[in-house]
């Protein structure tokens, strides 16, 4: 296992651990999951898609749902 140093907002990360300990996981636990849907995706829609299920599954204890994915353009709108 390799380690990474991110620079993170010191309230992002607060509140990051905050709920952590509400889903009973660690901040590691949950950004090495998303990083590894990450580097799975075959395009980046999927990223936010993946991203989306864990944060779901997570937040209410059940198995993720189908999450719309967006397209590029959708992302890239300004």
């Amino acid at each position: 296992m390799t380690n990474l140093t991110i620079s993170v907002d010191a309230d992002v990360l607060r509140r990051a651990r905050i709920r952590a300990l509400q889903r009973n996981e660690s901040v590691n636990a949950y950004l090495a999951e998303v990083l590894r849907q990450y580097a799975d995706a075959p395009d980046a829609s999927m990223v936010f898609a993946a991203a989306a299920q864990i944060a779901q599954a997570g937040s209410q204890g059940a198995q993720p749902r189908p999450v719309r994915s967006w397209t590029r353009d959708e992302l890239h709108r300004g």
